[in-house]
C-alpha cells in the first residue's frame, strides 16, 4: 500500500511541477520574488524537454509502482503516458510544447514590464 502511495504522490507532484512550469510564471505577476523558483523550474523542464535529462519524479514513480506489483511508466516517459495523446493528440506534441513555451514567454515578458513600471513609480511620486 505504502509503495503505491510513493508511486501516485510522485505521479501528482509530477503533474503538478508541470502545471507550475507552464503557468507559474503568472504568479511572478503579484510576487515578484516566485520569479526566481520558476525560471529554474522552466530551466529545468527545458532540459529534461531538450537535453533529455531525467526527471527523478519518473524515477520514483517507477519505483513505487514496481514496489507495489504495478507497471512502471513506459520508456517515452510521465508526459508520453499521461499526456501525449490523452490531453492533446500524438501528433501534435510540438504544438503542446510551443504553447507551454509561449506561456512561459508571456508571463516572464509580464513580469518584466511589471518590473519595470514598478521602478518607475517611486520616481514619478517624487516630483
Amino acid at each position: 500500500m505504502i509503495y503505491r502511495l510513493v508511486g501516485e504522490g510522485a505521479m501528482v507532484l509530477h503533474m503538478a511541477f508541470l502545471v507550475y512550469v507552464a503557468l507559474g510564471g503568472f504568479l511572478a505577476w503579484k510576487w515578484p520574488r516566485a520569479f526566481w523558483p520558476h525560471l529554474a523550474c522552466a530551466l529545468y523542464g527545458l532540459g529534461v524537454t531538450v537535453i533529455g535529462w531525467i526527471c527523478p519524479l519518473t524515477l520514483i514513480e517507477n519505483w513505487g509502482r514496481e514496489q507495489a506489483g504495478q507497471a512502471g511508466l513506459p520508456t517515452e516517459g510521465f508526459i508520453e503516458h499521461y499526456l501525449t495523446g490523452v490531453i492533446y493528440p500524438t501528433e501534435h506534441l510540438i504544438t503542446a510544447q510551443l504553447l507551454v513555451a509561449l506561456s512561459v514567454a508571456v508571463s516572464w515578458a509580464g513580469c518584466l514590464l511589471l518590473y519595470l513600471r514598478r521602478r518607475r513609480e517611486p520616481s514619478e511620486n517624487r516630483a
